[in-house]
């Protein structure tokens, strides 16, 4: 049952970005670029859970904690760079 949530939040994932990225390339404009970065942050937290999914389901043996904080602490930082640095 843990499986299918963690691929349903890869999958979630990818939706959204798949949406922002759709917005971003249909009105590229400068006040836009928000949406990349968010796009960005959710390819990463898809990233995420898929090596949440690789760690917990396909190769239990193998820790792969690490990998996934620094993919989780890069997408985080994709969101926080559009919020602080792009012009509202």
């Amino acid at each position: 049952m843990a499986e299918t949530v963690y691929v349903l939040c890869a999958l979630t994932s990818l939706f959204c970005a798949g949406l922002l990225g759709r917005r971003y390339r249909t009105h590229r404009t400068r006040t836009e670029r928000l949406l990349l970065w968010s796009m960005l942050g959710f390819i990463g937290l898809a990233m995420n859970n898929a090596l949440l999914v690789v760690d917990l389901v396909m190769v239990p043996g193998i820790d792969l904690s690490f990998p996934r904080v620094v993919v989780a602490v890069a997408a985080m930082s994709m969101f926080m760079i559009g919020l602080v640095w792009e012009p509202r």
